[in-house]
């Protein structure tokens, strides 16, 4: 199983930015796919999810900014970010779980200037 993180970046607070998770060996359609952030010095924390069959939930810090979707016919999660602030500035990591094992991809960084 690989998650390949990409589209991080350096925005100005207020801008947006869009990430993407390219997944590959396993059914896609089938997995709950998590979006998490690590910010400097902090632990890791949940920001977005979305089941196989779309439904979503979003941390308190980012709902009405953020909007986690999902292409299944091309194996790809997607966090779109808007209004964009510098406690946003973290680690983005794409997450499934299958089989019993976690799989994390590897981070993309976010840092927002103010």
């Amino acid at each position: 199983v690989q998650l390949q993180a990409s589209g991080g970046g350096l925005v100005q607070a207020g801008g947006s930015l869009r990430l993407s998770c390219a997944a590959s060996g396993i059914t896609f359609s089938s997995y709950a796919m998590h979006w998490y952030r690590q910010p400097p010095g902090k632990q890791r924390e949940l920001v977005a999810a979305i089941t196989s069959g779309g439904t979503t939930n979003y941390a308190d810090s980012v709902k009405g900014r953020f909007t986690i979707s999902r292409d299944n016919a091309k194996n790809t999660v997607y966090l779109q970010m808007n209004s964009l602030k510098p406690e946003d500035t973290a680690s983005y990591y794409c997450y499934t779980r299958g089989w019993g094992v976690d799989f994390w991809g590897k981070g993309t960084q976010v840092t927002v200037s103010s």
